[in-house]
């Protein structure tokens, strides 16, 4: 059985729902009026869009085969397939470690003029690279920040402290 959100019309229940029709031709012996797309209410906010895609720049950058170097790039957001995906890849089975790698390969959809980012790319690139890659991918995952705001338990004054320090790919 497939569910739908409450209120939202089934696709049957849309497919029965009445359309307007529209005059063949217009002249007086048209009669079938057709209705004016209704305005939205002006205290409605516009929509809001997902941001799915946040440009970044490695510190030293990925140095290629012919030696050019690249260093901004773009990473999208994950999906739980993404996160799934690599843990069928032999490699990761063998050494949990390389998850990041894979995982970071899959979600890097540009990297300077590469054509394509793959986990081969992320494993020759920098160590100090690949940590502000893994750093950068748990900020934009996670709401876009994983820091939390906390006293001092000693003079009261808040601060903020960084909670990231997980593994890539485990919650």
């Amino acid at each position: 059985m497939r569910r739908s959100a409450v209120g939202a019309p089934s696709a049957s229940s849309a497919a029965a729902a009445p359309v307007a029709e529209r005059p063949a031709a217009a002249g007086p012996e048209s009669t079938s009026p057709v209705p004016a797309a209704a305005a939205p209410p002006a205290d409605v906010a516009p929509r809001q869009t997902l941001r799915t895609e946040f440009p970044f720049e490695l510190p030293r950058g990925y140095v290629d085969d012919s030696g050019t170097v690249h260093r901004d790039g773009v990473m999208r957001l994950s999906t739980a397939r993404d996160e799934l995906i690599p843990l069928r890849d032999v490699r990761v089975q063998e050494n949990p470690a390389y998850l990041s790698v894979v995982l970071l390969g899959r979600v890097i959809t540009r990297l300077g003029n590469l054509s394509m980012v793959h986990d081969g790319i992320v494993e020759n690139m920098f160590a100090s690279d690949l940590a502000f890659l893994q750093d950068f991918y748990r900020q934009i995952n996670a709401e876009g920040h994983t820091r939390a705001a906390v006293q001092c338990p000693h003079c009261s004054e808040p601060f903020e402290v960084e909670l990231g320090g997980s593994r890539l790919g485990e919650s």
